[in-house]
């Protein structure tokens, strides 16, 4: 049986896409052949790594991809984790399937932290809810499912 192709896409391809990728590979690799990319390109977010690393999984390695850098890869989903990357819409060659999620951008709720732990207790937070929407993939695609389209 052949892996299901996921782009996690995003605004910048920093935080919460890269937390996405990671989890699929770390939870799903069996199943899902995972990558992530970005609208723009912000750069890897330290934080996002350094929550990620406390619960086991290392994307130090990873880096801030545009979208132009994968869209050459046949995907079988694109999953949008934040609304900016939702609206955007970018065009995909062939028959994508699409799927949004909303996860709470780490880094702006960060700003109004007095402590580091603060700042931190936000990004584990939305990696936790990434892990959730993630350990039930594909199976919470399955009857989600559509052509890539516009709204």
């Amino acid at each position: 049986m052949s892996k299901v192709k996921i782009l996690f896409l995003c605004t910048g391809n920093s935080c919460r896409s890269q937390m996405a990728e990671g989890w699929a590979h770390f939870l799903k690799n069996d199943v899902i052949e995972a990558w992530s990319a970005g609208i723009e390109t912000h750069g890897l977010n330290p934080d996002a790594v350094r929550v990620m690393a406390e619960a086991g999984v290392d994307i130090s390695g990873h880096h801030s991809k545009h979208l132009d850098e994968v869209k050459h890869i046949p995907f079988d989903w694109v999953i949008t984790v934040c609304d900016n990357a939702n609206e955007s819409c970018p065009v995909f060659p062939g028959r994508v399937n699409r799927f949004h999620v909303s996860f709470d951008d780490p880094p702006k709720l960060a700003k109004g932290a007095k402590t580091e732990e603060e700042v931190l207790e936000h990004y584990r937070r939305v990696r936790d809810e990434i892990r959730a929407f993630i350990n039930n993939l594909p199976d919470n695609l399955s009857e989600q499912g559509g052509p890539w389209k516009c709204r």
